[in-house]
């Protein structure tokens, strides 16, 4: 089979929740705004401009998420980890002859920058997509499966028609992510590959149809 996995980035490949804190912190001390940024870290997955509008008018939320971007490097790369089993799950992919793609919602230049930090490398990155409209990406490059960690990525999964792997990694509880509709739940990427290789042997298993 023509094997392609998806990936989210925040809280799936990556534990990003160090890197926005800190960033968030030198935002709110830039702007003199409050900004509790350990809340903020709790609801990491939907777009930038919803976790800003706790924080600033809607008026400002353009202007301020552009800055957000711009110090985004400067404070949340180099503490930012992998999450456990992320470069041997993407690694997984490519052994078993498939490609790997990143989609997410985070601004695609600062996705880049983390997983060449980290050493992942995907076959593709496409940022700016968060839940349904991560679909559009997921079918341009044939994706079988989805795995994320948020009920917004299984909807984007199953929007697509891919395969919704979950890991409850982030800030969605495994009774969310079910109820959600996700098609598998693991416990964190550390066993994404034994998963996937048994989910390529039962797709080479099943006969073609006519066949």
């Amino acid at each position: 089979m023509n094997l392609t996995v998806g990936f989210d980035l925040d809280m799936t490949l990556i534990d990003s929740r160090p890197g926005i804190k800190a960033a968030y912190q030198a935002l709110s001390a830039e702007t003199g705004v409050f900004i509790d940024a350990d809340a903020a870290i709790t609801r990491l997955g939907p777009p930038l401009d919803e976790e800003l509008a706790y924080w600033f008018p809607e008026a400002e939320i353009p202007a301020m998420a552009d800055r957000y971007r711009e110090i985004y490097p400067t404070y949340a790369i180099e503490p930012t980890p992998a999450m456990p089993g992320a470069r041997e799950a993407v690694e997984a992919v490519r052994a078993l002859g498939g490609r790997a793609i990143v989609v997410t919602a985070k601004h695609e230049p600062n996705a880049r920058l983390h997983l060449a930090h980290l050493g992942i490398e995907p076959d593709a990155v496409i940022g700016w997509l968060w839940a349904e409209a991560k679909a559009g990406a997921l079918r341009e490059y044939g994706a079988q499966v989805y795995v994320g960690d948020h009920v917004g990525d299984v909807r984007g999964a199953r929007k697509a028609g891919a395969l919704s792997v979950v890991v409850p990694t982030g800030p969605c509880p495994e009774p969310e992510l079910r109820e959600a509709g996700a098609d598998v739940v693991l416990a964190d990427l550390t066993e994404l590959p034994g998963w996937l290789a048994r989910y390529v042997a039962e797709q080479e298993a099943v006969p073609a149809v006519g066949a």
